[in-house]
This record gives structure tokens, sequence and C-alpha cells, in this order.
């Protein structure tokens, strides 16, 4: 599903459940904007925002928060005041919040560090962000920091392949951070353990699958039986996951065409 599918409907297109992730409020690469677009196209009975919604690393270094960026959590909070369960489950880059935890806000907001989900179908979801199970997040500091770093520089030189493109007249899109992610031996290595190992948590646990977020990389299909969903992110890709409300879970691409 992409923006084009529901830009033909007239009327927002409603689902049982909504899921975001890694929308790094706070830096200048976060595509609120887009995200305000696909809020206004969508409705839902239950939003779960699956960590890293406020980036707190980047706001320590240099805040860079745009008018769309309180427009975003004003939105979550409209939505929340009108009926729509909203879930906060916090990821690494906004662990300031866990401190606090459990929290509620109103009758209609959690903030937690996990929650189950019950599907329409009776399918059971352990819903992370997924830092927890990233042993370079949780053991290595330093590094994981270093490495967030690392992708900032990445994204800042696609702004420029995409100047240039633009000044070309090159339609098509390339992205030398999805590239790396997708492509170098350790970064594709550090993904499939990282899907592996919540798969694996998952099954321990008698869930039926699990739902996350963290690697940028949205996602649904089974690892071992067990059904494996991440949301992806709204830096780049403006990925999300939905279940409708005939109990299907759907990948929305909002960016493609």
């Amino acid at each position: 599903m992409t923006k084009n599918y529901f830009l033909e409907h007239e009327e927002p297109l409603h689902f049982r459940s909504i899921f975001i992730s890694d929308v790094h409020l706070g830096t200048k690469f976060s595509q609120a904007d887009e995200l305000l677009e696909f809020f206004k196209f969508t409705r839902c009975e239950n939003l779960y925002l699956v960590g890293d919604i406020i980036d707190g690393w980047a706001i320590k270094r240099k805040m860079k928060w745009a008018q769309s960026h309180t427009d975003v959590i004003q939105k979550i909070l409209r939505k929340a005041r009108k009926g729509t369960n909203v879930f906060y489950i916090t990821g690494n880059h906004d662990e300031f919040l866990r401190s606090f935890l459990p929290l509620g806000l109103g009758d209609h907001i959690q903030v937690v560090d996990s929650v189950d989900y019950l599907s329409l179908n009776n399918e059971r979801f352990y819903v992370t962000h997924g830092d927890f199970f990233d042993s370079v997040t949780m053991t290595k500091r330093w590094l994981a920091i270093l490495g967030d770093l690392g992708y900032d520089f990445l994204l800042h030189v696609n702004q420029l392949f995409s100047w240039c493109r633009k000044k070309l007249n090159y339609t098509s899109h390339w992205s030398l951070s999805k590239y790396v992610k997708d492509n170098v031996k350790s970064s594709v290595s550090f993904i499939t353990d990282f899907e592996q190992i919540l798969s694996e948590h998952a099954k321990r646990n008698d869930y039926d699958g699990v739902i996350c977020g963290h690697i940028h990389k949205a996602e649904i299909r089974q690892i071992d039986g067990i059904f494996y969903l991440n949301c992806g992110d709204w830096v780049e890709s403006c990925t999300a996951i939905v279940e409708t409300l005939e109990g299907e879970f759907k990948v929305i691409h909002w960016l493609e065409d």
C-alpha cells in the first residue's frame, strides 16, 4: 500500500491498529511532514508508537526541532482525546522516558517498555522497539552512538545525491544509507541476527509473533513459524504496519509510487 492508494479514496481509511516507529523527532532528517500527511489519510482504533519517536540522543547533541515535529505530537494527543488508544513503547533514543515507566497520560495514552497485542484473529504479539535484543546497543553504548553518527553522515550524503539528481533531472531514487544497510556484509549479518533473536524470544514465551522497529527495515515474514513484523522508519522509507478491520497485517510504503 502506498500514498497513491490512499489518495484514491475520498475519506480516510480506517484500520484496527497502526504501528509506526523510528520517527526521530528532534533531528533534521525526521520526515514529520510525511507522517502528518499519513495521519491525515488514516484513522485507527489503536496507535502503537514503537520506539524512537523522539530522538533524545540528537537533542543532547544539537536539537533540530521544526514546527512539524510539534504538530506530530499535537496530532497524536488529539487522536487520544478523540478516543484512539495510544501506546508509546520506548526505544534506545527515547530511553530518557524509561525512568518514569509505566506511565499513564489520561485514559488513552500508555507509555511502556513493551506490550502484548492480540490481533483480530487471536494471535498474540510481543510489541517492543527491539533495542533490548541488540547486543551493540545494550553492551557497547559508545559504539552504538558512533554508529548513529555514521548513519547521520550517510543521510547527509543522501541529501547531496538528491540535490544532484534534481539538478540533472533524474527521477530515480537511490539511498546510500539503505544500500549500506542492505548490502554490506556486517550490516546484513547484524539484521539477520536481530530478527532471529527476537523471533526466538517470541517462540520461547509462547507468542505467535513480534512487532518491532529499531533497524529501519520494514518487513512482514515468518521466521521459524513466528510472525516477524518490523515497522521500518520515518527517516528514509516512511513505512508503517497496519492491521485492517478484517485482521490482515500489511506494510504501508508511503513514499513509493
